[in-house]
C-alpha cells in the first residue's frame, strides 16, 4: 500500500525506498522486530545500538505512516502499543537479508551466526522468517476476535 500524500524527490523508485528507509534506526528496527520479535517500545530502546526515545518514536510513527509497521493496544494495557510488520513490512525480509550478507562479505562484522544460517539456506531463512510473522499474524487476529464482542442477530 503506497503512503499517502507523500511528496517524493522523484518517480525513482530507489529513491522512494531511501525515503522510507533511508536512516539507519528504520532499518534497525524492521531488523529487532523481523530477527528478535520486538513488538513494544521498551523493547526498541533495549536494542544494541542505543537509540534515543524521540528518535525512535519519530521512525516509529514514520513506519506506520508508510505502513511498513501497525499499531495496536496492548490487550493488557490499553496505553502500551503493540508493533507489528505488516505485510509489506515482511517483504523487506530478502532486502535485509541481503544487505546482511554483503556486509559480511565486505566488512569485518559479528553475529556470524546469523550470517552462517543465512548462508548455508538463505531460502530456509526466509521461508522461517516468513512463517514466525504468519504464526504472530495468526495469534493477533485469534486475539483480536476474542476481544470484539459477539453479533447477534
Amino acid at each position: 500500500m503506497p503512503a499517502q500524500n507523500v511528496k517524493r524527490r522523484s518517480e525513482c523508485p530507489l529513491n522512494a525506498s531511501v525515503e522510507m528507509l533511508g536512516d539507519r534506526w528504520s532499518l534497525l528496527i524492521i531488523r529487532d522486530m523481523m530477527l528478535r520479535g520486538f513488538r513494544t517500545f521498551t523493547q526498541f530502546m533495549e536494542c544494541y545500538e542505543g537509540i534515543a526515545t524521540n528518535i525512535l518514536a519519530d521512525r516509529l510513527r514514520k513506519l506506520m505512516e508508510y505502513g511498513v509497521i501497525e499499531a495496536t493496544p496492548d490487550r493488557t494495557d490499553g496505553r502500551k502499543l503493540i508493533y507489528t510488520l505488516t505485510a509489506k513490512g515482511i517483504d523487506l525480509a530478502p532486502v535485509l537479508t541481503e544487505m546482511v550478507l554483503w556486509a559480511a562479505a565486505h566488512e569485518e562484522t559479528g553475529n556470524q551466526a546469523l550470517v552462517q544460517l543465512m548462508q548455508a539456506d538463505k531460502e530456509e531463512f526466509l521461508a522461517g522468517v516468513r512463517q514466525r510473522w504468519l504464526e504472530s499474524t495468526a495469534s493477533r487476529s485469534v486475539a483480536k476476535e476474542k476481544i470484539r464482542p459477539s453479533k447477534t442477530k
